[in-house]
């Protein structure tokens, strides 16, 4: 079996559940103030965080809906970047529909930042920032 490299991300895509896409791409738009793509793949309406033009080894994901994605606070949990500054994006949530369950809290100097957040659609959606 081979191995993975300590070069390989642990991590190469996520999805997070949507039961209204427009609103969730609204909502996520308004957070990190990015311009998202949708389109329709395999019966399954998907909003992008970057393009794949974009990724060019980046690891990114979408907003999901389909009748296997099904918005929960339950789970695994999603750590988005909000670099450079966490209290700017946690800033944004509430006005948006969303509500901060965890606000801002130093995880350690040199790890940074994290929050928990509920999303327009019910997810329970973490952030990580330096600062």
């Amino acid at each position: 079996m081979e191995k993975l490299s300590s070069n390989t991300n642990a991590l190469n895509w996520f999805e997070i559940p949507a039961t209204d896409s427009a609103r969730a791409k609204k909502f996520y738009e308004s957070l990190f103030e990015i311009e998202m793509a949708s389109s329709e793949m395999m019966g399954m309406e998907m909003t992008f965080f970057t393009s794949p033009e974009e990724e060019n080894g980046k690891v990114s994901g979408a907003l999901v809906k389909s009748q296997y994605h099904i918005p929960s606070t339950e789970g695994a949990v999603v750590y988005l970047n909000a670099n450079p500054e966490i209290q700017k994006v946690i800033d944004r949530i509430e006005p948006n529909g969303g509500k901060v369950i965890m606000p801002k809290t130093k995880i350690s100097d040199e790890i940074g930042y994290m929050a928990f957040f509920i999303d327009s659609e019910g997810n329970r959606v973490a952030l990580h920032a330096g600062n």
